[in-house]
This record gives structure tokens, sequence and C-alpha cells, in this order.
């Protein structure tokens, strides 16, 4: 199984706000990253980026998650699931590059993905 850049702690309070069960948030987590890294290129390309100590971000449309959850099969909680989980992490982030106000100005109007830097 593939990993993924969430913190343990994130992805615990994500998957209890989302209604989805631990087993299977530990699971989607990865499954999604694959398919996100799969597609590196193309958010390196057309997203804006913004980098943390150990984390790439890519600022993607409202409705990205949608999109991904749509081509992997997962439901409405999975995909509220995973997109918790990643806006939580780089809310995370922003605390602690001491950029909370700018992080959470981009998530009024985008969402992150997070990859691990190349």
């Amino acid at each position: 199984m593939s990993r993924h850049p969430i913190e343990g702690q994130i992805v615990l309070l994500a998957g209890a706000q989302a209604s989805v069960t631990l087993e299977r948030l530990s699971e989607l987590l990865p499954e999604v990253q694959t398919h996100l890294e799969a597609h590196r290129k193309e958010y390196e390309r057309n997203y804006e980026r913004i980098e943390s100590d150990d984390n790439v971000y890519h600022l993607v449309e409202p409705d990205h998650w949608e999109q991904v959850g749509a081509v992997l099969g997962l439901d409405k909680r999975e995909i509220d699931a995973v997109r918790r989980t990643h806006e939580a992490q780089f809310t995370r982030d922003g605390r602690r590059l001491d950029r909370t106000e700018e992080f959470e100005s981009a998530l009024s109007i985008r969402t992150p993905v997070v990859m691990e830097p190349e």
C-alpha cells in the first residue's frame, strides 16, 4: 500500500467529522494519493503551488474532490473525508508557517491537494 502525507491526528479527526471509519479512511488515503501522484504534472502545470516544510499543495477548483471521487468510485462521505483531511493538513501547515490568514483565505476560493515533495 502506498503512503500519504496526512498526519495521523488529522486522519482521526477528519474521519470522525465525515462519518467514515478510521479503517476505511486509512484505505482511502493511499488509494487517492496514488491517483493524485499519477496526475502530478497536471497539478504542477495548471494550479498554484504552495510549499511547506514537508508538503506541497496545489490549490484546485472547489469541485475537484467530487471529480476524483467519481473516477475512484467514492461515495459522498468518503469524498468529504478525503477533502477534510487535505484541508486540515493545509491549515495545520499554515499555522506552522505563521501564514494562517493567507492559507485560510485561499480556502475560501480553492481547495488544496496535498502531496509530498518529489
